[in-house]
């Protein structure tokens, strides 16, 4: 089966704990034929033959019997749960290394709920399998050994009875496979739903500022409707499986008391024996159940390693066509030559036929109408994605020449909407940086006019500053990923409308701390507001994916009518 082939290659480095479980499997497997099978000598020669003796010996076997069965049952189970967690661990790491490293498009299409159920929900079922794997084949066994008691006490009636319980294995495969299809669509459904609540949970604000809260309670209603629809019928297939197996089980065991009995009556047989016998049948039923229900757990997780295993072997196309050379950016130039891009094969192109050369130590702005393709043409200098056609050069070399994370440390990107951690100032300013001296981000803090905000929070430097900096203002967010970008010190820069969302008193104190962080580095500018890029060294005016028109400010005002137009737009807004 190929997912436990899958699910081998986590647990395989543990194989000695999973013998040592088997090993264990097989002696409480023992302990239960021995159960079955000292009811002869226990009925035989003790009560029928009187035999004072031996009655007082069998009290101390049977304790000892449930004493080693309770010890290596403890041991086996305890075995594989560890197991069952090591490996199931290793599956989460790599899961989450995987996703964190696919490239962008892949999170387009995935939400985030969707992702994390996949980390967690499904994970957690695989685990569960593990478990219910081993307790299986232990089950496997215990009806082995009951089997050998019942052919040595009655070969005839033993086979005539084992003919009947291989029925019982017929409701497991077939519902089985139902539970398989259910579950699978049930954590599609979780899926679904934890993306509602980390949507409404991010937005909550949102939700509260526009009254919204019933309809995000319907909604999350609804999902969650959906998914208790999907486990009920999961659970109608798992509950029924049992009735069914008794019901199979109750009429061969019906016909066994029968013969068997007339046997004891016509004194073909003797009571020891033909209660031995039946002991042995009716412990077989209880494995026969186990084994069904570890089926049933088995199916939910092979629908969950599905989905696991699906993300495992997305293709991820930035690092599988990774180049071999480290990026040195530093007084390099950056050209675009014919680039073409597409977001997928049926797309339109986002850009088309772009040619400019960027000189290093520039500072270059990027203007035109939303959709015009400001985004797109950034995003494909650090490699989030790759150029459909044409090729983008740092120097003469090829961007996808360069090891993907060389390149990107080479650049620096303050956006819109700050991304802070919840985690002290230090460590967001020093995120993803190594080997930084207190003093280096104190000094980076200070270049980015934050230092004195920073000095007045309660801990200072190591005040934990909330989910996505909550206890900041933007103004003040946006200072710390500037001092973020600073103490990286990159020679590539990119601001994506790092100050769009701010009032105008904190846009002039960032729009100092972007001066400082600008100095000396070729700097790609994304701003509607045309009041920030006037002093570029080149404007690039975009429309609809091509390059319409470049030069500094004074120049595109003579030349360029879309940039006119822009302007012009601006001045009134501001002048309303």
């Amino acid at each position: 089966m190929k997912f436990l082939k899958r699910l081998w290659q986590y647990f395989k480095e543990y194989k000695l704990l999973i013998v040592l479980s088997f090993i264990f499997s097989l002696i409480v497997a023992a302990t239960n034929g021995s159960i079955a099978y000292i009811v002869k000598p226990t009925l035989d020669g003790i009560f029928i033959n009187k035999n004072e003796d031996k009655l007082i010996l069998m009290p101390f076997v049977i304790v000892g019997i449930y004493l080693i069965k309770g010890v290596f049952r403890f041991l086996q189970n305890y075995l594989m749960k560890k197991v069952g967690q090591l490996g199931v661990a290793e599956i989460r790491n790599d899961l989450y290394a995987k996703i964190i490293k696919l490239p962008l498009n892949f999170f387009g299409k995935s939400s985030t709920g969707t992702l994390m159920s996949r980390i967690t929900n499904d994970v957690n079922l695989m685990q569960n399998a593990v478990t219910h794997v081993v307790t299986g084949i232990r089950e496997c066994f215990s009806i082995i050994g009951l089997a050998a008691v019942v052919l040595y006490q009655d070969a005839y009636l033993g086979t005539f009875a084992l003919f009947v319980l291989p029925l019982i294995v017929i409701p497991i495969v077939l519902i089985g496979k139902k539970i398989r299809k259910y579950s699978k669509r049930g954590q599609t459904k979780m899926g679904d739903l934890s993306d509602v609540l980390q949507e409404t949970f991010s937005g909550i604000k949102v939700v509260k500022a526009f009254v919204n809260e019933k309809y995000e309670q319907s909604k999350f209603k609804a999902h969650n409707n959906k998914y208790v629809k999907f486990q009920l019928r999961r659970m109608v297939y798992n509950e029924a499986s049992s009735p069914l197996m008794e019901l199979i089980g109750a009429i061969g065991l019906a016909l066994v008391v029968y013969y068997g009995g007339l046997k004891v009556i016509n004194g073909e047989s003797t009571p020891g024996t033909f209660f031995s016998f039946m002991t042995a049948i009716v412990m077989m039923y209880d494995p026969f159940k186990r084994i069904n229900n570890a089926n049933n757990a088995i199916q939910a997780a092979i629908g969950a390693a599905e989905r696991v295993f699906y993300v495992m072997d997305t293709h991820n196309e930035i690092l599988e066509n990774d180049g071999e050379r480290d990026c040195k950016a530093v007084n390099k130039q950056i050209s675009f030559n014919n680039v073409y891009f597409k977001y997928s094969e049926n797309d339109d192109y986002v850009l088309k036929d772009i040619n400019i050369n960027f000189s290093p130590g520039t500072t270059n702005a990027l203007v035109g109408s939303s959709g015009a393709g400001k985004s797109t043409f950034i995003n494909l200098i650090p490699r989030f994605y790759d150029v459909s056609e044409g090729s983008i050069k740092i120097g003469d070399v090829d961007l996808r020449d360069f090891k993907v994370y060389s390149l990107r440390s080479n650049i620096g990107i303050v956006s819109q909407d700050p991304f802070l951690f919840n985690d002290s100032v230090t460590r967001n300013i020093a995120y993803g940086i190594e080997n930084v001296s207190q003093q280096d981000v104190v000094n980076a803090a200070k270049a980015a006019f934050a230092h004195d905000f920073i000095t007045d929070l309660p801990e200072g430097y190591e005040t934990i500053i909330g989910e996505r900096g909550v206890r900041l203002s933007g103004g003040q967010k946006q200072r710390i990923t500037i001092a973020r970008a600073i103490l990286k010190n990159p020679p590539i820069l990119i601001l994506d409308e790092a100050t769009s969302a701010l009032d105008t008193e904190s846009e002039k104190i960032v729009q100092k701390a972007l001066e400082n962080l600008m100095k000396d580095r070729t700097s790609f500018v994304i701003a509607h507001r045309l009041s920030t890029v006037i002093n570029a060294d080149k404007i690039v005016v975009l429309d609809n994916g091509e390059i319409a028109d470049t030069g500094k400010h004074s120049e595109l005002l003579e030349t360029s009518e879309i940039y006119k137009t822009l302007y012009r737009m601006q001045l009134k807004d501001n002048e309303e």
